[in-house]
């Protein structure tokens, strides 16, 4: 899986999770050696997308390093606490 197809994927797998999957945003940032996607959710929703003991997005990364592996770059995820 290229590297331009991680967004959608990522936000397809938060938005099954969320309550406003409206307010679900992917950004990327890119530079020599990584590319960090920043994840953004509703306020109400940053729980359910971290998990208790951050158990779903360990999941989510865990999903994202695997579609990744194949490519150059480290890929980072990265929750954006702010909502």
């Amino acid at each position: 899986m290229s590297v331009v197809r991680m967004k959608p994927l990522i936000e397809t797998i938060v938005q099954a999770l969320v309550d406003h999957p409206e307010a679900v945003l992917v950004t990327s940032v890119e530079d020599e050696q990584t590319i960090t996607y920043k994840l953004s959710v509703h306020k109400e929703d940053i729980g359910k997308v971290i998990g208790k003991q951050g158990r779903t997005i360990h999941a989510i990364r865990t999903v994202v390093y695997a579609a990744a592996a194949r490519q150059p770059k480290r890929v980072i995820v990265q929750v954006n606490e702010e909502g």
